[in-house]
């Protein structure tokens, strides 16, 4: 008699031919990664063989190739037909008498252990699935909280007709599998009551960049199928891997998701045992896992990926699905599967892409991928309309699902009002390398049919529609060819959303990070109105405070994790190479454009040249805020491990200045040496280069602020449209200083760099300063690749030789 069943226990990963990629991934880890705390819920494989025996006992084989051997997958209509005679063929095979007793039998096993209220998951687990090239993820049929021996059986003919969905039929076309030698084995597991509590997808990878030093978690209120199909905007959160690897236990980052719905179960026994409920507002208003749940997910995330690293002898990032159970508040991992798609980018091609034009923004979403393209606006509301749409059209729809692909294959891009970065829509647009939209709200009500749109992924985690067909420019490095100057060649950055991708040039670091762009963009609040919210007298910006802080136990740990995890996720993303930051260095009229600033700053003529900088730190209108700066630089070094952030002081006019900032860094815990903790001075200032001994004694380095320097050598305010025409870099006596920076650095045995615009928009200058001897250029990410060359060639023309070939 033939075993048709095989216990998780009894299963390895080189089980694919037997019982499939999913079934022979979950023994593996049962087996390997449960000794190891990675925890996951018993069950047993279907072999596949019980679907070839069904389907041969039933004489099926000959319709089912008279249907498939010559069908056209882009006839839609045609491949529906097929599809649908043939999972008609093998849903009446059913199951051998064999068969079908031995499913009862283990079924009965797993109730004598979970007791007779037992309810499991019955997935699909293809022959083919799982591969490095190809995920087959969502391509076959999944039943939850299946309960009662007639449901499972049910489930499993189910499950095994779905081989034939016309989408995977398509997704085996492109990927050049025979229909006949891929079959079907059916996973019964035992169910995870995350209907009770959340579930979710993660990758031990950046899923939009590629970025591998990741863990990219996802989740969302009850059950897990919501987040795999995108019908809902989940919370993500991300945990560094090599701060995680060395004791340092901090998520990253999190993002707040709307979790419209919930599935859970249905009430009573009926054929559809699983419903979707609106969330409660509480819920939506607050994360779906506490840091120390992510943690623990990060910890099975990085077990798995190991253990599969090993195994195979290279590096395997890996896509796996979770839940939590509500009801013995464990986390458990119910699938993995090689990730398909990041991971196999090479690097060695560096492809960015630019908008070169402005236009309306029509909807807003998350952005998957970072490219850009074109095309016109096709709504699609329903299956039914799937037959209109035209290759190179935009697809527009409320959601997707895996029955759309073979015709989002033929889509320009795909946006979607629902969903998140790891829904449906997304994942298969980053296998197409199409870019795609999720989660942009009213999509299919704001955009019209025939609309002539851009799409732009390219700017950050937000994805933009914007009107009309706007120019952008595809930029290709090949890294290979590119060698590495002597002259350290670094990044301006501000924006941490741009972190993972940016982190793939060519650079030897971050010269200048932008602290202003996170409080902006992501804070918006004034540091001194969350440290003494009881002086904001505006009723609406206490209503809009109030708004932005939910969820937080103060303003002031808002201010703490938001700036912590914006730096952070620069710092992370380019470990371990160096990250400096500039700390605050807004101007007052710009403090008091945040919520509740106009109460605490000054009315300045010229606020160019006034309270801003160094100035602020210690003084008592600011001391308070710039203390919940320190608290959140504090906990990036010390919390999250992240050990390569650098601080620089900006607009430092004088030495006793300096002297007082270092004693107030020192204070809020980040003294100057301590655990390699090095702090630069902008010098932009004349002062700072006539005094450049003197500011020496106080500080690691220091970083040219062309900008300031030239306004201040020229005397000109350049925020004055006026006298604009007279800021010129170029000029001989802003030269003579640039000239006398670097010399006096090198004076000093004191690192020299240059972070303002300067060498970004004019070569000529990148070169002076390289025959002067700076050590550091750091340039906007749009002209590294541009810069770079120059460099090279001066450097070459001194006789410096380049260091090694580029690698990000």
């Amino acid at each position: 008699m033939t075993d048709y069943i095989r216990w998780f226990k009894d299963l390895t990963i080189d089980d694919v031919p037997l019982v499939g990629g999913k079934n022979a991934s979950l023994g593996e880890m049962y087996r390997e990664l449960t000794p190891l705390g990675v925890r996951q819920a018993n069950g047993f494989a279907v072999i596949a063989d019980a679907y070839r025996t069904a389907v041969t006992a039933a004489g099926a084989w000959d319709e089912l190739h008279r249907l498939l051997d010559r069908l056209d997958k882009n006839d839609t209509d045609a491949l529906a037909r097929a599809g649908q005679r043939a999972r008609e063929l093998v849903y009446a095979a059913g199951l051998t008498d064999e068969t079908r007793d031995q499913i009862l039998r283990a079924y009965r096993t797993m109730r004598e252990e979970y007791g007779d209220e037992l309810s499991v998951a019955v997935r699909s687990s293809a022959t083919a699935e799982d591969l490095p090239n190809a995920s087959f993820a969502g391509q076959h049929d999944t039943y939850l909280n299946i309960h009662g021996e007639e449901m499972l059986i049910d489930a499993v003919k189910r499950c095994n007709a779905s081989l034939f969905t016309d989408r995977a039929i398509s997704y085996r076309i492109d990927k050049g599998f025979d229909h006949f030698k891929v079959a079907l084995s059916v996973c019964v597991q035992k169910m995870v009551r995350s209907d009770l509590a959340a579930a979710g997808v993660m990758f031990s990878i950046d899923t939009e960049t590629g970025f591998q030093d990741a863990v990219f978690v996802t989740g969302a209120w009850g059950l897990g199928e919501n987040v795999v199909q995108g019908a809902v905007d989940v919370d993500e959160f991300y945990v560094h891997k090599p701060a995680f690897r060395s004791g340092h236990r901090a998520v990253l980052r999190r993002v707040l998701g709307e979790k419209q719905m919930k599935m859970v179960y249905a009430q009573g026994r009926t054929r559809e045992p699983v419903v979707n409920r609106p969330t409660p507002k509480a819920d939506r208003q607050r994360f779906c896992l506490t840091d120390e749940q992510v943690l623990t997910l990060a910890d099975y995330a990085i077990k798995i990926e190991d253990h599969y690293t090993r195994r195979r002898g290279h590096a395997m990032p890996m896509d796996m699905e979770w839940a939590l159970d509500g009801t013995d508040g464990q986390l458990y991992i119910v699938q993995a599967r090689p990730e398909t798609v990041a991971s196999q980018k090479t690097g060695a091609v560096l492809e960015t892409y630019e908008m070169r034009g402005q236009g309306p923004v029509l909807v807003t979403g998350r952005a998957v991928g970072t490219r850009i393209t074109t095309g016109r606006v096709r709504i699609v509301r329903s299956a039914k309309e799937l037959s209109a749409f035209r290759p190179g059209e935009v697809l527009v729809a409320d959601t997707t699902t895996p029955d759309w692909e073979p015709v989002m294959k033929k889509a320009a891009a795909i946006v979607t009002n629902r969903g998140g970065r790891t829904c449906h829509a997304a994942i298969v647009s980053r296998e197409l390398g199409i870019a795609a939209v999720v989660g942009a709200e009213a999509a299919t009500e704001t955009l019209c049919d025939g609309q002539e749109v851009t799409i732009s992924c390219a700017e950050g985690d937000a994805g933009r529609v914007y009107e009309g067909i706007l120019p952008f420019e595809v930029v290709r490095t090949d890294l290979s060819k590119l060698g590495r100057p002597r002259t350290h060649v670094m990044v301006n950055l501000g924006n941490p959303e741009l972190a993972f991708q940016t982190s793939f040039l060519p650079v030897d670091g971050v010269g200048l990070a932008r602290m202003e762009f996170i409080v902006s963009e992501s804070i918006k609040v004034h540091p001194m109105a969350l440290a003494h919210p009881d002086r904001v007298t505006d009723p609406a910006d206490r209503a809009a405070i109030a708004a932005v802080t939910r969820g937080y136990p103060s303003g002031e740990a808002y201010f703490v994790q938001k700036l912590s995890e914006g730096v952070g996720t620069i710092c992370a993303a380019f470990w371990p190479r160096p990250v400096i930051i500039r700390l605050s260095d807004f101007k007052s009229n710009e403090y008091a454009a945040l919520l509740g600033g106009r109460g605490f700053e000054p009315d300045e003529e010229n606020p160019m040249i006034g309270f801003r900088g160094a100035s602020r730190y210690a003084h008592p209108a600011y001391a308070d805020g710039f203390a919940l700066e320190c608290k959140a630089l504090a906990r990036v070094r010390n919390e999250m491990g992240l050990t390569n952030l650098k601080l620089m002081v900006p607009f430092c006019r004088t030495v006793t200045e300096g002297e007082k900032v270092l004693a107030t860094l020192e204070q809020h815990g980040l003294k100057r040496g301590a655990d390699g903790l090095e702090i630069y001075v902008m010098c932009e200032i004349p002062n700072n280069v006539i005094q450049i001994d003197a500011f020496a004694r106080l500080f690691d380095g220091f970083s040219i602020g062309s900008n300031d320097l030239t306004q201040l050598t020229l005397g000109v305010d350049r925020d004055s449209p006026l006298v604009a025409p007279s800021f010129d870099e170029n000029d001989p006596g802003v030269m003579e200083m640039l000239r006398l920076a670097v010399e006096g650095c090198k004076r000093n045995h004191r690192h020299s760099g240059i972070c303002g615009q300067a060498p970004s928009d004019y070569p000529e200058i990148a070169k002076f300063l390289v025959r002067h001897g700076i050590d550091s250029i750091s340039l906007t990410p749009d002209s590294v690749l541009r810069t770079l060359p120059a460099i090279l060639e001066i450097e070459r023309e001194l006789g410096i030789a380049p260091r090694t070939q580029a690698a990000g």
